[in-house]
């Protein structure tokens, strides 16, 4: 077998239970597909419950106190990112592209800092600027793509904005964009988006791969590429009439879904209440980033709108594999599915995520598919999205060009005898983001999950067997 192409979807903030095979009453046709036809790992986390750190270790490899992107907000140094997966399989010869959302630097920033993903520094990055960016030598990007914020306006932005705004008609999309179409209960930060989907940052994502895979890329080289989709993160805002598809009285709710501090470490309760400690942005952070308890009326309408978020990107999927399968590329390419990270979405009373690694947060899709990939297998062992690069290098038969954490998925793939007794999280938060400094460590193995926060010494344990709900933690 020649070297596979290596095709890593992910989508930002679905938690690894909301797909039709696992249960819930969702529509993803595609993806259940995906999971019969290939490799389910069960128990996946997240290296870092949040966007930037997350994802700067998917590239890297490594944990985030590592690569230095403890919390958002911290660019990740070129000079790393530059040797992560892209740039080792580059190396290797493999022609590496990326689409959709990078996420590797800070869009919101007090000054310009000169990368592509800087709102204040886009500007200088003209429409003939293809990359190279963090390794991937092809890249087209959007800047943010939640849809709290409007699309920046050109010359600002980056390859979707341009689109967005081709027309002249920018402003009348943002408008329909905000504009609830349907009643949704006062749910927080959830309506039902009247813009056109043909210019939604969903399909947009999906497009430009089919493009590059079809038109852009060099036929004589394997390619390693990352499509990632923004959604189904806040606010909730899925355009109909997919926003629709999912009956908010049939979709079901978590079982605990009451909030209560009780039994858990401090500051579970503090990252709600206190005041954050960057006073320009504290009201967005407040504003955004935390949902105060919902009835279940209100839940509904965010799980339904988030399901109908989950089911417009599944549908991309399915015409991403329909391109493979129509080129002749399907039976020589990995395909993995992730998530960045997931979201409590009603779990203990929460919604969104924070620095409770409930498992609804810490826990995320990955599927994989492809050659040698056994048909309907599940893995139980505890992995995370670090290994994805070793896996990549493994199959792509090339050397990593930084230090690993992770460990190639390969073995737990093609074999019955591999296994994994523990995956690894951390995050380090300053006082910006809830007022104290936290320092959290996770080991999540087959049955237990362990938290700590390494400057107070707090932390919570649960045994997710018997207590599969995390209500009774067993630290103290």
């Amino acid at each position: 077998m020649t070297r596979p192409n290596i095709l890593l979807i992910s989508a930002d903030q679905h938690r690894a239970d909301c797909m039709g095979f696992m249960g819930r009453k969702i529509k993803t046709p595609h993806l259940d597909q995906m999971a019969a036809a290939g490799t389910h790992f069960n128990a996946c986390i997240t290296p870092s419950v949040v966007c930037q750190p997350a994802r700067a270790s998917i590239l890297t490899g490594q944990l985030c106190r590592t690569h230095g992107v403890h919390d958002n907000g911290i660019d990740l140094p070129p000079e790393t990112g530059e040797k992560g997966f892209a740039g080792a399989m580059a190396a290797a010869g493999y022609e590496t592209s990326c689409f959709g959302k990078a996420h590797f630097s800070t869009y919101h920033t007090y000054e310009p800092t000169g990368t592509p993903e800087c709102l204040r520094s886009s500007v200088n990055y003209d429409e003939t600027w293809y990359g190279p960016y963090m390794g991937f030598q092809h890249v087209e990007l959007m800047l943010v793509g939640h849809n709290w914020w409007a699309p920046e306006k050109p010359p600002a932005g980056q390859h979707y904005e341009r689109f967005y705004h081709m027309d002249g008609r920018g402003d009348e999309k943002t408008k329909q964009l905000w504009d609830n179409a349907g009643d949704t209960k006062d749910a927080a930060q959830t309506w039902h988006s009247n813009l056109p989907i043909a210019w939604h940052n969903t399909p947009w994502t999906a497009d430009r791969f089919i493009e590059w895979i079809r038109h852009g890329r060099d036929e004589e080289k394997p390619f390693c590429t990352w499509v990632s989709f923004p959604d189904p993160h806040h606010p909730f805002d899925c355009p109909e009439p997919w926003s629709r598809l999912h009956n908010p009285a049939d979709v079901d709710l978590p079982e605990n879904r009451t909030r209560s501090f009780e039994g858990k470490p401090w500051w579970h309760e503090a990252a709600l209440t206190n005041e954050p400690g960057d006073k320009k942005f504290a009201e967005i952070r407040k504003a955004y980033s935390r949902i105060p308890p919902q009835t279940d009326e209100q839940l509904r309408e965010i799980i339904a709108n988030t399901y109908g978020q989950v089911s417009f990107i599944d549908h991309q999927i399915g015409r991403m594999m329909i391109a493979l399968e129509e080129l002749g590329l399907s039976e020589n390419t990995i395909v993995i599915y992730i998530s960045d990270h997931g979201d409590w979405l009603g779990d203990h009373g929460l919604i969104l995520k924070g620095p409770m690694h409930y498992e609804g947060l810490l826990r995320v899709p990955m599927i994989v598919k492809g050659p040698g990939v056994p048909v309907g297998k599940v893995v139980e062992d505890p992995v995370s999205t670090l290994d994805l690069g070793p896996t990549f290098f493994d199959y792509g038969e090339t050397e990593a060009l930084l230090p690993q954490h992770g460990q190639s998925l390969r073995p737990l793939i093609e074999t019955d005898d591999a296994t994994r007794a523990y995956a690894l999280n951390e995050w380090g938060l300053g006082v910006g983001r809830v007022g104290v400094p936290l320092e959290l460590r996770t080991v999540r193995t087959r049955t237990h999950k362990l938290t700590v926060d390494l400057i107070s010494e707090a932390g919570e344990l649960y045994d997710l067997k018997s207590d599969p709900h995390e209500k009774i933690n067993l630290f103290d």
